[in-house]
């Protein structure tokens, strides 16, 4: 298989700046329809839960959406979600089965790409305990495509974007499949801002930003906008600066970045005290752990 990520190591700045972005939950609000009408309904279906379908949609929609896993790739999510679910006294009650994965384990520990061509890679290379996972992931792009349209940016997106052109170079850094995204920017034609859409096939979110800006450009100069925990830890693995687009308040949250933090980042004045303070409102935004 070809490096995906090769497009990332490649990439040579035109700017002194740069900005990684998010998609779902940050640029689009299809976090919501995307989980609650593509991935939940999938979930029960292909993992048999339907005697606790209730259950499942309340764990599911907590992982990917109202907790500090929020945004996780989906086959760690996919994890996180059975083994929750398998602790719910409301489960044990019901004597229901939940499934686990060991291979799915196996391979989210050996693969850094969790994607469905990785995916299908090793489904084909014989390992057929992982078939039934490849299954539900085609399952979940075939609902996402069929339904996911009309979602548009929020407001001031496009406005960020065109404040920041001729500043920065611009690049797409999310978990979503990168077919997905590539729709999805082109349908309100905004990906003509982005120097590279990349998805879960060119590696972790980590990896997107270690390879397309660190030593390219000033630490300080690099900064990774998003929705989730997963893009500030992306951030500051990296070492770069982070904004949170909060969940719940993503309105204000762009509202801010336009007239306030984007201006910040440009000066040389968002690290520290500031980027501090943004980021104590977003962490205290998301719980840790679930409250049933």
């Amino acid at each position: 298989m070809s490096d995906s990520a090769q497009s990332l190591r490649d990439f040579k700045p035109k700017h002194d700046f740069f900005i990684g972005i998010d998609s779902d939950g940050c640029v689009f609000d299809s976090m919501e329809i995307k989980h609650k009408e593509c991935f939940t309904p999938m979930f029960v279906k292909h993992h048999k839960l339907q005697a606790v379908s209730k259950y499942a949609r309340e764990v599911w929609d907590f992982v990917n959406l109202y907790s500090k896993t929020r945004g996780a790739n989906r086959f760690p999510a996919l994890v996180r979600a059975l083994n929750l679910l398998r602790e719910r006294s409301e489960v044990k009650a019901r004597k229901v089965n939940v499934p686990s994965y060991p291979a799915l384990e196996d391979w989210i520990k050996r693969e850094s790409k969790l994607g469905n061509a990785t995916l299908a890679a090793e489904v084909d290379g014989g390992n057929e305990d992982l078939s039934h996972i490849k299954i539900w992931s085609d399952a979940i792009n075939e609902q996402v495509s069929d339904i996911v349209h009309g979602v548009p940016p929020f407001p001031l997106l496009q406005d960020t974007l065109d404040k920041s052109l001729n500043r920065a170079d611009m690049m797409v850094i999310s978990q979503t499949p990168c077919d997905a995204l590539e729709r999805e920017w082109a349908e309100h034609d905004i990906s003509k801002y982005v120097e590279i859409i990349a998805g879960q096939e060119m590696g972790t979110k980590t990896e997107h930003l270690k390879y397309s800006a660190v030593n390219k450009y000033d630490s300080n100069k690099i900064l990774m906008i998003g929705d989730a925990p997963g893009d500030h830890k992306a951030a500051k693995d990296n070492e770069v600066l982070f904004y949170p687009i909060i969940p719940g308040n993503e309105e204000h949250s762009w509202e801010r970045l336009y007239t306030e933090a984007l201006d910040r980042f440009f000066a040389g004045t968002y690290e520290g005290a500031y980027e501090e303070k943004l980021f104590s409102e977003f962490d205290n935004s998301l719980p840790e752990k679930p409250n049933w």
